[in-house]
């Protein structure tokens, strides 16, 4: 009888484990993709070149932002270039880290980047889950003027996003996006 809440307490855990897992390989799974603002944004992890074409076809895209940056010589990065060239899209790499901070200066590049490129737009990093979640957050708050709850929204595990203080080095998108705030313009943030 004494080791019945144990077992009980394990027996949670594990299937909270499990139940993660699923959530978090289905995110991988199906390349992360999501509408932010329909016929205008989307988000995604590393795109495959039959992705990018069926977003292509599907969304409509014109631009393709990679916040991995350049990488030559890369087979990931070399597909999705001939792949952007073949559908006629435009393609843009922007370098950020999910572990650092993104400062003003790096935040104003990103978004001047992103009010210039042709609509709609696909942006992704490896997963789609932090760098892409800032990102997004970023397009949200100072392009199409969107609220500080709808714009930090996009900075969630509800995208695969985990940022935990101490644990979890994507902390930092959250660090940056706190510290930008008021640059956006929210106040009392």
């Amino acid at each position: 009888m004494k080791h019945k809440p144990r077992k009980l307490i394990v027996g949670a855990v594990i299937s909270v484990a499990v139940m993660a897992g699923l959530f978090f390989g289905g995110l991988q799974a199906t390349g992360n993709f999501h509408p932010v603002v329909d016929g205008e944004l989307y988000r995604s992890g590393q795109v495959t070149p039959e992705r990018l074409t069926r977003y292509a076809h599907e969304f409509g895209i014109h631009t393709v932002i990679n916040l991995r940056g350049e990488q030559q010589g890369a087979n990931w990065y070399d597909r999705e270039i001939e792949a952007s060239k073949e559908l006629g899209l435009r393609h843009a790499d922007f370098r950020m880290s999910a572990s650092r901070d993104v400062s003003v200066e790096q935040a104003q590049a990103l978004v001047d980047l992103m009010r210039s490129v042709p609509k709609p737009v696909l942006i992704h990093c490896k997963a789609g889950s932090d760098r892409t979640g800032l990102a997004v957050a970023l397009y949200l708050a100072a392009i199409a003027n969107a609220d500080e709850e709808t714009a930090e929204g996009q900075i969630s595990v509800r995208y695969g996003h985990v940022g935990v203080p101490y644990l979890s080095a994507a902390y930092a998108m959250d660090e940056s996006w706190e510290h930008l705030e008021s640059w956006l313009g929210f106040e009392g943030s």
